[in-house]
């Protein structure tokens, strides 16, 4: 099911105090006496989750959200931010309930990417989601995220698609594709 792109109904830049990142300026010396000043995203959240949900040990489940960044519907993992307080695999478990309608009886934390880590503080925790159970818990999404299984042995035409560009995402799956095989030997 493809759906329609939202209708932009106006658009307007945000004044500093709506803005809900904070540019921080650092003025680093570095070991040879050299002088630099750097800029970094301050975000609110330091941490988020990018779930890899499989249905069985060669199907991911992927879904198609709508991405604001591009204008257009991506596939693409599950993820979203761990609230203050929550653990990682419990972040995870909650938003695989919200935007794929299915919870883990199996969680692991696998790895943590960074996106721009030049620029941006925040961390992205990989968690690979198992043993799946029926679960839908109400979601932030404006509208219902579409589910998609897709095949590891299929990431080449998967990544080729032009709604796939999400970089954390193709980056997890090959990552828990040599996982999976390595568990198999």
């Amino acid at each position: 099911m493809m759906q329609k792109k939202p209708e932009i109904l106006d658009s307007r830049i945000l004044p500093p105090e709506e803005i809900r990142v904070r540019i921080e300026e650092l003025h680093l010396r570095f070991g040879n006496g050299a002088e630099r000043h750097y800029r970094r995203m301050k975000t609110k959240t330091q941490s988020v989750v990018l779930i890899v949900p499989m249905l069985d040990d060669d199907t991911v489940l992927l879904i198609r959200e709508y991405a604001a960044g591009l204008h257009n519907y991506q596939l693409q993992l599950p993820k979203g931010a761990v609230d203050p307080g929550e653990e990682i695999l419990s972040a995870a478990n909650r938003e695989l309930k919200e935007e794929v309608g299915k919870g883990a009886n199996k969680l692991q934390h696998i790895n943590s990417f960074t996106a721009l880590p030049g620029f941006n503080t925040q961390i992205t925790e990989v968690v690979l989601a198992q043993d799946l159970y029926d679960e839908k818990l109400e979601g932030d999404e404006p509208e219902e995220i579409e589910v998609i299984p897709w095949s590891l042995n299929n990431l080449t035409e998967l990544v080729e698609r032009e709604d796939c560009t999400e970089g954390r995402s193709i980056a997890a799956l090959y990552y828990v594709k040599d996982l999976l095989m390595k568990q198999k030997v």
